[in-house]
């Protein structure tokens, strides 16, 4: 290659793909719209196949984003590639299952699947232009969900693609400077791409329409298919190292061939009288009651540290609740023996929870003895003005000055009459007296990280967490759950009934959502074992009551091995599934590199008793949700998919609530997300 005239500026490709694949796309809806082969439904002496073989062939217009330098360990060029495109082959024989008049099918490809192209032409630092094009093949496999939304010739299809390696040649080209064009260039460079993945999982999501190419007067019957699918970059990068990803738009036809039955001669109907017809709602009831797990599990648990002093209505002291220490027992106070330091009055449950929260003020005196370069801000908020909000925060700046010796230069007090996080939201007319106690508190924020949360800073970001050690009683795991798959729609409520061997029975309920989640200790008491009759009842709108009946054996969870878990948690502010935001590195980076290979996390969303029943269920679910999607996209990024989620959303239960809701601290604990990461059994 004595010259440059062979490289042009841009990509070689004389044609557009874009332009080509409009044309296809119109083409496809003109066929759609303008071919009709089908015949007449009274000419039809067989019915339409519901298993259908054949093949299909098309065209994958690929578009290459991203970045490509380093080929492979011998050759990494001067310049980096970033975009291209490129036309390769589709060919697979198919498999097709839909009842006729049904909307739901499902299809199976097997195929050769070329994902070629040619990256734009750069110019390297030498001022010669490169050129690069890619050869990539697959064997993929494609199982998709077929839906025929009008139950007629047109269906939409998705569903993932498992695709196989076959092919990762590539060929580099560098031209001359064209200020000198007599420079002898290097031939062309053919080798494969390193670091090529052997198999990827992806997706795709395509539509078509069946033509009939014959008639239906024979059981064997053809169809012809025009398609188009798009496969999104997600999860297609080819390789494990650069940014380099692929988008396909597939365009194609498929023939496909059935048998159809013989219908049957039609048989003149005898009149009869007409019958009331009475519709019984489609509503699934199940019940998974699992087995006994023999495990008492040690929890190494990250407590969250609520930022937030309460104080009671009329007093600006601080509440005898909290634990005030004594300046002589200040050199024996540590965070990891908060259990020598005890609240006087304290709540039945996750009393060792409380035991670290009602220590906040004994733990911020210690972080600010220790560091004694930070400064905090005390916002004192009262709805009986800003004095008395600036009396509660001297309060507990007195404390920290008196008791732990910190200078009181290093602490600021302000009064306020709303906090800057309120719980009464403005309008508000339902359970005031609740929203008011809560937000009568001395907020502590701080900018210096040494005493906060990682990865927080500011007026909402909460003290760093105090890791504890405790016993955890009966797993989520061993909670039985209960699914009235379609309840939402069918009823305005379900409840249960359960009848042991006895004929004792328990009623449960009502219920609004559809998955109840009960632990089993509550159904069988200090039974070790039980057989029970389980009846779901649903009340429809219309006044009709449904009945479905499920057996159940349950066992009860009872503790004797070892096993050590681990227990994270995110807290929420009042009425807000959002607040999760804020956690979001927080979770990616010191939540997510916690999880055990092949373990579980069971992620359960909970809220406070304020508000409606079926609002908070709602609200505790997408909690949930929000923190078991940053956790999964965690994982993904690091290449992971070896641990099983599930997430639940329990609302204000108060069965299955961390803490209690006597104390306006309580009900800011139980507006929680708790993490149980499970490691796997051995």
């Amino acid at each position: 290659m004595n010259a440059i005239t062979n490289f042009k500026k841009g990509s070689h490709i004389v044609w557009s793909p874009i332009n080509l694949t409009m044309k296809s796309l119109i083409l496809s809806v003109l066929i759609l719209a303008g071919i009709q082969m089908t015949l007449q439904a009274q000419d039809a002496q067989y019915t339409k196949p519901s298993w259908w073989f054949g093949g299909a062939l098309g065209a994958n217009f690929n578009y290459y984003r991203g970045t490509t330098q380093q080929l492979n360990l011998n050759l990494t060029t001067p310049a980096a590639f970033h975009k291209g495109s490129g036309v390769g082959l589709f060919v697979a024989p198919l498999l097709e299952y839909h009842k006729p008049d049904k909307m739901l099918g499902f299809m199976f490809q097997v195929g050769y699947d070329s994902r070629k192209g040619s990256f734009e032409q750069i110019v390297t630092p030498c001022n010669c232009p490169a050129d690069l094009s890619a050869k990539l093949t697959y064997v993929t496999l494609e199982p998709s969900l077929r839906i025929a939304p009008f139950k007629n010739a047109f269906y939409i299809y998705g569903g993932p693609r498992f695709a196989f390696n076959t092919g990762k040649s590539f060929k580099y080209e560098l031209g001359a400077n064209p200020a000198y064009p007599d420079q002898a260039v290097d031939l062309p460079i053919r080798e494969d791409f390193s670091n090529v993945y052997k198999s990827m999982v992806s997706l795709q999501i395509g539509a078509g329409y069946d033509i009939d190419i014959t008639s239906r007067d024979k059981a064997q019957q053809a169809v012809l298919s025009p398609f188009v699918s798009f496969h999104p970059y997600f999860n297609q990068d080819p390789r494990s190292i650069e940014t380099w990803n692929v988008t396909t738009v597939r365009v194609g036809l498929a023939l496909k061939f059935g048998r159809g039955e013989k219908i049957p001669t039609p048989v003149k109907p005898v009149p009869v009288a007409a019958a009331v017809v009475i519709v019984v709602p489609d509503v699934k009831f199940s019940i998974s009651s699992p087995e006994n797990i023999p495990l008492e599990r040690r929890v190494r648990e990250t407590f969250p540290i609520r930022n937030y002093v309460f104080f009671d209505l009329g007093s600006t002291e601080i509440s005898d609740r909290y634990v005030l220490i004594t300046k002589d027992q200040v050199k024996d106070f540590k965070e990891d023996r908060l259990e020598v330091f005890t609240p006087k009055r304290l709540s039945g449950r996750s009393q060792r929870q409380m035991t670290v929260y009602y220590n906040v003020l004994n733990i911020l005196g210690d972080r600010l003895g220790r560091f004694p370069a930070t400064v905090v801000r005390l916002a004192g908020a009262s709805m009986q003005g800003k004095k008395d909000g600036l009396a509660m925060a001297e309060s507990v700046k007195k404390y920290l000055v008196s008791v732990f010796g910190i200078d009181p230069s290093r602490i600021k007090t302000e009064g306020r009459i709303k906090p800057r996080i309120p719980s009464e939201q403005p309008g508000g007319t339902k359970e005031l007296d609740l929203l008011r106690e809560g937000d009568r508190r001395v907020s502590i924020w701080s900018e210096s990280p040494e005493i906060l949360m990682e990865y927080q800073t500011g007026p909402n970001a909460p003290l760093a967490p105090v890791e504890i050690i405790g016993v955890q009683e009966a797993p989520p795991d061993s909670y039985v759950i209960f699914k009235a798959e379609g309840a939402k729609d069918a009823f305005s409520s379900w409840s249960m009934e359960m009848a042991d061997e006895s004929g004792n029975i328990q009623k449960f309920g009502p219920y609004t959502q559809e998955e109840v989640i009960i632990p089993g200790k509550f159904i069988l008491g200090t039974k070790p074992v039980g057989d029970y009759k389980v009846t779901m009842i649903g009340e429809t709108s219309s006044g009709k009551t449904v009945r479905q009946e499920k057996p159940v054996h349950m066992v009860l969870w009872t503790p004797p091995v070892n096993e050590e878990m681990m227990r994270f948690s995110i807290i929420f502010e009042f009425n807000d599934s959002k607040a999760v935001a804020i956690y979001e590195k927080y979770l990616t980076d010191v939540v997510a590199p916690k999880i055990t290979k092949d373990g579980t996390v069971i992620i359960h969303g909970h809220a406070d008793i304020i508000g409606e029943a079926a609002h908070n269920q709602e609200l505790s679910l997408a909690r949930a949700n929000e923190v078991k999607s940053i956790l999964e996209k965690a994982l993904e990024k690091s290449g992971r998919t070896d641990v099983k989620f599930e997430s639940y959303g329990v609302g204000e239960d108060e069965t299955l609530s961390p803490f209690e809701n006597k104390f306006p601290e309580e009900r800011f604990y139980n507006r929680t997300v708790i993490i149980d990461i499970i490691p796997p059994a051995k």
